[in-house]
């Protein structure tokens, strides 16, 4: 008896499977899938009776069945909290569809409505920016002078310098 909680292996004989083990096998799951596809075969005509007499109602939804795949086919769910995701609104869609989106406002989740609020709200001050209006644009306009004044007066300094060798020579 070995001591400890792992058994150690080595030194063990080895088992192999016999071929009549194997062919046993390889009978057993033949019968399975015979047996298998009797079942289906049976159900399929008993679907196909009820499908003669329920024909025009269901012919969409069958369609429709038959392009899922896999057990998604079999099982419909009815999840409410499961819903598709939802694209994101583009902020040229928004200013056209503005009046629209007020009055269905109230269909609208709360990050839905902060998104388009965040949206509105930066399309806005880029516009104001471009106008000059807010503190940053202040900001980079009195930059921009300021570089403008310094590199003026390095021309005016270079245009000074050279009349100077001219004048020289």
């Amino acid at each position: 008896m070995p001591r400890g909680k792992y058994v150690n292996h080595k030194g063990r004989n080895r088992h192999f499977t016999s071929a009549e083990e194997l062919e046993a096998e390889r009978k057993n799951e033949e019968q399975k899938k015979k047996w298998r596809d009797t079942r289906e075969e049976s159900s399929e005509e008993e679907e196909d009776d009820e499908e003669v007499s329920e024909k025009d109602s269901d012919e969409s939804e069958e369609e429709s069945e038959d392009d899922k795949k896999g057990a998604s086919s079999l099982i419909e769910i009815s999840n409410p909290n499961r819903q598709p995701k939802k694209a994101f609104v583009k902020t040229n869609a928004l200013e056209a569809g503005a009046a629209a989106e007020d009055e269905s406002s109230s269909s609208l989740s709360r990050r839905e409505r902060e998104q388009i609020e965040k949206q509105r709200a930066q399309a806005a001050y880029q516009k104001r920016h471009a106008e000059g209006k807010t503190s940053q644009a202040k900001a980079d306009l009195a930059r921009l002078a300021i570089i403008k004044q310094h590199r003026a007066e390095a021309a005016a300094r270079r245009e000074a310098e050279k009349k100077a060798k001219e004048s020289k020579t």
